[in-house]
């Protein structure tokens, strides 16, 4: 009707009055959890009061120059190719426990070791106890300790440690009424829960943290335990974290982020991840 050739017509945008600050919060949750990708972001914002469907968070992502650096490898599946399944599955809470050592060093180069503890069902990480040397009698402490507080479960499962196959261990469980389930020795993804959860913890926090004394160690990590049960959401859990407070508030979240950060720069990421262009 105007005897224009439609190609040269052109739709102009029209900018919300809310897309700076969402971009800007966006980018303050990708700088605070730099291993988070649009999923966790979008649960994230919806805690927030944020509106928002994914698509437009995932526009925003890439408009703002945002990216998660390549996943770690894929671990062997747990099946069979029957269907049957290779290793006793978690029915309910305190069915299966799940525990195994991690090594991480401080800034002077010294090693320290941490003992991880996950319920399998749950997801919840029950404890990390941090020390320089960790042996069958700490790990007997921790479970006392935690079959006094919490209950004793009907499995806990581990690779085949030292720590783990001690006669004194042992004993102690067949007493208690706990059954032992002992991977095969060079098979970590039977033990796959505590291996994922340990594997979230090397990356989100012991990769992107410069540890200068012990104590600051244990402090931290156990404020990403905390965070991790309360706050973080999970894929496996429909992005809910494994044990969330009655009223979710950003005071844990932000108490977390103010003391990870280390890097300078607003566009490096304080988890060893995000890169903003």
């Amino acid at each position: 009707m105007l005897g224009q050739p439609r190609a040269t017509q052109r739709y102009l945008p029209l900018e919300r009055d809310d897309e700076k600050p969402l971009t800007q919060r966006i980018i303050e949750l990708a700088a605070m959890y730099g291993r988070y990708g649009t999923p966790r972001i979008m649960e994230m914002l919806r805690r927030d009061g944020w509106q928002v469907n994914h698509k437009r968070v995932e526009r925003i992502w890439r408009q703002a120059g945002l990216k998660v650096p390549k996943k770690q490898p894929k671990r062997a599946r747990l099946w069979f190719n029957d269907g049957s399944c290779v290793r006793l599955r978690p029915a309910y809470k305190d069915h299966v426990w799940a525990y195994d050592f991690v090594t991480a060093r401080t800034h002077d180069q010294r090693s320290f070791r941490m003992l991880t503890l996950v319920d399998e069902f749950t997801r919840e990480c029950l404890a990390i106890d941090v020390a320089r040397r960790l042996k069958s009698d700490d790990v007997l402490e921790r479970l006392a300790w935690l079959f006094a507080t919490r209950g004793v479960p009907k499995h806990i499962r581990s690779d085949n440690g030292p720590e783990f196959t001690a006669k004194v261990v042992r004993k102690w469980m067949d007493r208690v009424g706990v059954k032992t389930l002992f991977i095969e020795p060079g098979s970590p993804w039977e033990n796959g829960y505590v291996e994922s959860f340990n594997g979230k913890l090397r990356d989100e926090l012991l990769n992107g943290e410069i540890f200068y004394t012990l104590k600051e160690a244990k402090v931290l990590i156990e404020q990403w335990r905390t965070y991790y049960n309360k706050i973080r959401p999970h894929s496996a859990l429909g992005y809910r974290p494994p044990a969330p407070e009655a009223v979710v508030t950003n005071r844990l979240a932000a108490g977390y982020a103010t003391l990870v950060p280390r890097s300078a720069s607003p566009a490096a990421s304080i988890h060893g991840g995000i890169c903003v262009s």
